[in-house]
């Protein structure tokens, strides 16, 4: 067997280095905007980056319902632009704008009106929520921009101008990183606002993305923007075909963000010090995560081009290669981590503001998330990768939202409060629990190809003449009429 049957050609890594790098590297700096609020609210104590952190988490939940709809859009989007096909890419662009409009609106009026309700779910210390509600208040507002920045950029990434959402993100990291000196502790003549400077900091540099976007969009005329009716043209039939294959995306990442919120409670009390270290290593976890977006991005564009084209053949072989690649990529970042750990860690002891258990908790999990991340990344290349870009939204859902709900959270909850485990472990059984039975399920998926699910006429009629060719073989594709 070829090695290039699993590794890639010079015209896959060509395409995929065009595509990755720049998605890789928005990703990074999308990080390191979170990198910058959490280190410099750490100089607050372990209580401020605490609060911060399960406020966050809040934000973290909408995030991930609008990926559910970027993703969903990419679905249409990617296989659209096999077929040349940008005015229907532009309705499903603005479909998806008014979708998260309506989500994010309905988070910033929960985040405004209610912040100590969403604050208890985490925590019952009265000091945590007084701080995290003073958070959240502020950085509600920039809800929307998030949401308006994600779609734009994944459209942006499927008309392959990945360059244009990435020199944004690094102008809006900038942006944060001078507004959050200048605010948390007061600097320029300001006054020192603390929490409320992060956040508010938070607020204005999101709202420059969606700005930026739209400006240089407009100056490129791109296929993104033309006349603003071409965004809500889109027919009865398209929005019912679009929600088709989008809920079950949406669905998805809702309740699995329901059933990480749910551990996420677990472990917040179990103290906030252990939740402090869990912060802290999410920032690392998540910069370190932007070489897999990359690939899987990547991946998303070229294997949706060509189910959407009907170029069967290519897409087995693209998928066949980012399943390879990206766990083997996860260990060597894996490593990494493991070698930069206790730098990391260090940047964190400036001003002794945080503690030692904070600290040495943050040590293991580092140590055990490096080590588990290939692991992990299986079923993520799978899922968002290849069976989205597939058409195959729903078996991802029972994987994510099965593995989750059935085991790994009963067994954390078990874990902390019958077993009466130390916090390690219980995080341990987490993430071990969720991984493994998932990585199983998907590699069996990918294996019977039955994730083909074109929405393109031109994807159908292949695939249904690929069908008749293999007829023979193991276990044909699955042919769908949307």
């Amino acid at each position: 067997m070829k090695l290039s049957t699993y590794l890639g050609d010079k015209p896959f890594w060509s395409d995929t280095a065009r595509l990755a790098l720049p998605i890789a590297t928005q990703s990074m700096l999308t990080s390191s905007f979170a990198l910058i609020d959490t280190l410099m609210v750490s100089r607050l104590g372990d209580l401020a980056l605490s609060s911060v952190g399960m406020a966050g988490q809040w934000t973290w939940f909408m995030m991930l319902i609008i990926f559910g709809v970027s993703s969903g859009m990419s679905v249409f989007a990617a296989q659209y632009r096999g077929v040349k096909d940008h005015a229907a890419m532009r309705r499903v662009l603005g479909l998806s704008l008014l979708i998260v409009t309506a989500v994010s609106a309905a988070f910033l009026l929960c985040g405004l009106l209610s912040p100590e309700t969403i604050l208890r779910f985490f925590n019952k210390e009265p000091a945590v929520i007084e701080s995290g509600s003073a958070y959240l208040r502020i950085a509600c507002f920039s809800y929307p921009a998030v949401a308006y920045t994600v779609i734009l950029s994944t459209f942006l990434r499927t008309i392959e101008r990945p360059k244009v959402p990435m020199y944004v993100s690094l102008l809006t990291t900038v942006l944060n990183a001078l507004l959050n000196y200048t605010l948390i502790f007061g600097h320029f003549g300001l006054p020192a606002m603390g929490v409320r400077g992060a956040a508010t900091a938070t607020c204005i540099s999101s709202w420059t993305g969606p700005v930026l976007l739209l400006a240089v969009s407009l100056a490129q005329h791109n296929h993104m923007v033309r006349h603003p009716r071409d965004l809500v043209s889109f027919t009865r039939w398209e929005a019912a075909a679009f929600i088709k294959r989008a809920f079950p995306v949406v669905l998805n990442e809702t309740v699995w963000a329901l059933g990480t919120l749910a551990l996420q409670a677990i472990y917040s009390n179990m103290g906030y010090a252990h939740y402090a270290a869990v912060s802290i290593v999410k920032t690392f976890l998540e910069l370190s995560f932007a070489f897999i977006v990359g690939l899987g991005n990547a991946c998303v564009i070229m294997v949706g081009k060509s189910v959407g084209a009907g170029r069967i053949e290519q897409c087995l072989r693209d998928a066949k290669r980012f399943s390879t690649l990206v766990p083997l990529g996860a260990a060597l970042i894996g490593l990494l981590l493991i070698v930069l750990r206790d730098p990391l860690l260090t940047v964190f002891t400036f001003g002794d503001n945080i503690s030692d258990v904070t600290l040495q908790t943050a040590r293991f999990i580092t140590l055990f998330c490096a080590l588990e991340m290939p692991l992990r990344n299986i079923p993520y290349i799978q899922i968002v990768g290849i069976y989205r870009s597939g058409g195959d939204t729903f078996y991802g859902m029972v994987c994510d939202v099965g593995t989750l709900w059935l085991i790994a959270v009963p067994v954390a909850f078990l874990a902390a409060n019958v077993w009466h485990l130390p916090f390690v472990w219980v995080f341990a059984l987490a993430y071990l629990t969720e991984d493994i039975p998932k990585a199983v399920l998907c590699l069996q998926r990918f294996v019977s190809k039955k994730w083909l699910r074109p929405v393109t006429p031109e994807g159908k009629a292949a695939l249904s003449q690929w069908n008749r060719e293999h007829r023979k073989k193991k276990t044909p594709a699955t042919e769908e009429v949307v």
